[in-house]
């Protein structure tokens, strides 16, 4: 078969292109940015690239063109696809029926840790020899990609999905996750986001219990205790059986390190990623592996191992004693566990300098902003980039003080840090896009200070 994806250079899609290579069939694409390093994963896979959404690749006659959710109505090319009568389907809808139907399919759900959690799930089951399949929307460091298809020869092999509420397509507007009809699913956690898209969180928690209703009865949701939202959702109805975790009633740790389930104590956590988000994270991983048949001390043991994700709390650099982090945070409550998390990784009398662009698509309605101070209580100085809003990023930001600073400018933004910067800081640099390489600029402005210094 030879599918021809729209938007191919997103995570998501990118994930599913490469699926689809993996089991043979011929893959084209296209995307308004074709670059690194997305581009450069897909050519190596063989895959070829079409820079824009010209109608004339209409003419490439796939026998399926494969729609990513950043395609809107009066884009050439779908206009071309529907006015030819053409095939089509949206990514999650291609992907179930190809790759996840006749798996078991292990899905994360959840407004935070998602991507955390799904690569700690797909490293359990990899280190028990399970040979899972994955699509992560990031790149998991135990493996090097973001989506392999895994063992596609045994009946029900898993395949673990980051399950994402966010739309599935111009034409489907039910989250991609409806699609996925997981066996185990993971409920982190439920908080508004996606302003864009969703009006209140009441709508978030409805297509929340849409993919509760697919989980079969013989099916496990695990879903975090301490949620009022998630709470709220499976009492809308809920079919299959139920664990909790992070509370005494379920999954949970005793002496901070021992996980217990039941009055069953396992073996103690050993974590390298910093946090409680991600202790509980690592729960709900431990959890859903048991439902497939891997038992907590494994999984226990897989995690002691494990490496991380590619901009989670991940180390840039270091230059005469400041470390430079990056971090994906870009939620109010996300910046808050990722602060905390470097504060108690910190050793006593180092600081935490906050830095952060309100670049999704929530952030930049300002839907979030009046939650944004507090958010940063945890650190020393917090230093915002407001370019690219058209809220008063610096007034949200007001109440903390002269802790927290603000630039329209990256250049600028650079120059306060790292003319703050010194010795023992940790420059903790969060944002879901690039932020303009801020994390090197500061990095390198950093060395050339030193070596005047010297």
């Amino acid at each position: 078969m030879h599918i021809h994806i729209l938007g191919i250079c997103g995570t998501f899609m990118g994930g599913v292109a490469a699926l689809a290579r993996e089991a043979g069939h011929r893959v084209t694409g296209c995307d308004a940015n074709v670059y690194p390093p997305m581009s450069d994963q897909l050519t190596a896979l063989g895959i070829e690239l079409i820079e824009g959404y010209s109608a004339d690749q209409l003419n490439l006659n796939p026998d399926c063109f494969v729609i990513g959710n950043v395609i809107t109505r009066g884009n050439p090319l779908i206009e071309a696809i529907l006015n030819a009568g053409a095939e089509y389907v949206s990514g999650p809808q291609w992907l179930a029926s190809n790759v996840l139907h006749g798996r078991w399919v292990l899905a994360v759900a959840g407004t935070h840790g998602k991507t955390t959690t799904t690569s700690m799930l797909a490293w359990i089951l990899e280190h028990a020899g399970r040979a899972p399949g994955f699509l992560i929307g990031g790149v998991a460091q135990d493996f090097g990609v973001s989506a392999r298809s895994g063992n596609l020869k045994e009946p029900m092999s898993p395949f673990v999905i980051e399950a994402d509420e966010y739309d599935t397509a111009f034409f489907d507007k039910r989250s991609k996750f409806v699609h996925y009809r997981p066996r185990t699913l993971v409920l982190n956690n439920l908080e508004y986001d996606h302003a864009d898209i969703f009006p209140d969180v009441a709508s978030i928690r409805r297509q929340f219990h849409h993919v509760v209703r697919t989980v079969p009865s013989s099916g496990r949701i695990v879903s975090n205790g301490r949620d009022a939202e998630l709470a709220e959702t499976l009492a809308m109805g809920c079919w299959s059986e139920r664990e909790l975790f992070g509370v005494e009633q379920g999954w949970h740790f005793v002496d901070h390190a021992r996980v217990d389930f039941g009055g069953q104590r396992f073996g103690d956590l050993a974590l390298a990623m910093p946090g409680e988000h991600n202790r509980l994270n690592a729960l709900a991983a431990i959890a859903a592996a048991n439902h497939v048949g891997v038992s907590p001390t494994e999984a226990i043991q897989a995690l002691a191992t494990f490496q991380g994700v590619k901009r989670r709390i991940e180390l840039r650099g270091e230059v005469a004693g400041v470390k430079v982090y990056d971090d994906f945070a870009h939620h109010p409550t996300a910046f808050a566990a990722t602060v905390s998390a470097m504060r108690k990784a910190a050793a006593p009398g180092e600081r935490v300098l906050a830095v952060f662009e309100p670049r999704s698509n929530t952030m930049k309605l300002g839907a979030m902003r009046s939650r944004l101070a507090e958010s940063f209580e945890g650190a020393d100085r917090v230093f915002s980039y407001s370019g690219g809003v058209d809220w008063d990023v610096a007034a949200a930001m007001q109440s903390l003080g002269d802790r927290a600073v603000n630039a329209n400018d990256i250049g600028a933004l650079a120059n306060a840090l790292v003319a703050n910067a010194r010795r023992g800081d940790h420059i903790l640099i969060m944002s879901n896009g690039a932020f303009g390489g801020i994390h090197q600029r500061v990095l390198e402005q950093l060395r050339r200070a030193h070596s005047h210094q010297g």
